[in-house]
């Protein structure tokens, strides 16, 4: 069993900042890379950023040069720092990658529940 557990979400003005984490726990053998999503009200759930296990990264072209996404391997750990917010960016922020449990199952396609970040203007 693997848990991922999203925190850090709230509401923040417009130019403010927001510190996201995910937690991994459970029986995993192997997190390899992870990445941030988020899905506004009505829209599809969109990749914002994703870290590879050796902590190489890619971000979608609207939130580059705000938004730094950082991992924690000893603790199974991925960070989202938010900076500039914009009304656009709020949503529900979820985690999700590529993990392995001790039983070779893959749980790629496990959610957590999500944060949720609203920018006001």
């Amino acid at each position: 069993q693997v848990q991922l557990v999203e925190s850090g979400g709230g509401l923040v003005q417009a130019g403010g900042s927001l510190r996201l984490s995910c937690v991994a726990s459970g029986s995993i053998f192997s997190m390899n890379t992870m990445g941030w999503y988020r899905q506004a009200p009505g829209k599809e759930r969109e990749l914002v950023a994703h870290i590879t296990y050796g902590s190489k990264t890619n971000y979608v072209d609207s939130v580059k040069g705000r938004f730094t996404i950082s991992r924690d391997n000893a603790k199974n750990t991925v960070y989202l720092q938010m900076n500039s917010l914009k009304p656009e960016d709020t949503g529900m922020y979820y985690c999700n990658g590529d993990i392995t449990d001790w039983y070779g199952s893959s749980w790629s396609d496990y959610w957590g529940q999500g944060t949720q970040v609203t920018v006001s203007s």
